[in-house]
């Protein structure tokens, strides 16, 4: 198994490749000459940033403020070339109280299932250590980027492409 942990990064996104309603979902995390690029469902994103807000809201107060959330936030393009080291299956979050950060792993594959893959097959992880400051940025961007897609129709909620419903 392979893991690789970024404790800080210097970069965390979320973005997108194509046109709304073919978008592809990427996180990156680099720092200096390493950088892993990561596949996955706008689901994931959605629900990862909705994870960190609770998270931040219970456990580190005053640290994630709005305006120190604000000056970290990053807001530049994914970085390029874009291609997919692995993609996301199962994303874990969690608050690590010694250090004061909060730790978002993505693996290409259940953890808790493990012992089940083929022994032979290359399985990947990522681990990233985040400020609090750093990861309320992260999911406001991961908010924006996911409601940056194709409209909703005024009358059910659902996505309108140019030709309608889909």
């Amino acid at each position: 198994m392979t893991l690789v942990e970024f404790d800080p990064p210097e970069r965390f996104v979320l973005g997108t490749v194509g046109p709304p309603g073919q978008r592809e979902f990427f996180l990156q995390a680099s720092d200096g000459s390493r950088r892993v690029q990561m596949a996955l469902e706008k689901l994931h994103a959605q629900v990862l940033a909705e994870r960190i807000g609770e998270l931040l809201d219970q456990v580190a107060g005053l640290e994630s403020t709005v305006a120190a959330a604000a000056a970290a936030a990053d807001n530049a393009p994914l970085d390029t070339p874009i291609s997919q080291d692995f993609r996301v299956s199962a994303l874990a979050l969690s608050w690590d109280d010694e250090r004061h950060v909060v730790v978002i792993e993505a693996h290409d594959h259940d953890p808790d299932e493990v012992d089940d893959l083929d022994p032979v097959e290359e399985r990947h992880s990522l681990r990233v250590s985040l400020p609090p400051a750093q990861a309320r940025a992260f999911a406001r961007r991961c908010e924006t980027v996911v409601r940056a897609g194709r409209p909703s129709c005024p009358f059910c909620g659902g996505p309108v492409d140019e030709s309608g419903h889909i």
